[in-house]
């Protein structure tokens, strides 16, 4: 009985490891300026960039304030070194708004890049 009690006390004590582990998949990031991410304006400010999937196709939300903002196809790729800040990579529009190309997270290797969409 004893056993039994300590076998059933360690299972309940792991079983919120995977719960904590599903946060893996997200990361805060400023955005400095305007964009434009599939077709949504991103106002300038502070979002939770999180995605389900482990690569290297994602799907993208930008949350903010606990609501999804926009979401948007990306690929997640590795870079070969981390960078010391983030790093939000912009490309100017014909109609001169800035689409949101690429995200690099500071401290990570990780980024983000963004398909191109024929919206501006």
């Amino acid at each position: 009985m004893k056993y039994l009690c300590s076998a059933l006390l360690s299972i309940l004590m792991l079983a919120p490891i995977p719960l904590l582990a599903r946060d893996t998949n997200s990361r805060s990031v400023n955005i400095p300026d305007k964009v434009v991410v599939a077709g949504h304006q991103l106002d300038p400010g502070h979002y939770k960039v999180e995605w389900q999937q482990e690569g290297p196709r994602v799907q993208v939300n930008f949350v903010q304030d606990g609501k999804t903002i926009a979401s948007a196809p990306a690929t997640l790729k590795t870079n070969d070194a981390q960078v010391t800040q983030d790093d939000i990579v912009t490309r100017q529009t014909a109609s001169q708004k800035a689409r949101l190309m690429e995200i690099d997270f500071g401290h990570q290797k990780e980024a983000l890049l963004f398909a191109r969409q024929n919206r501006s």
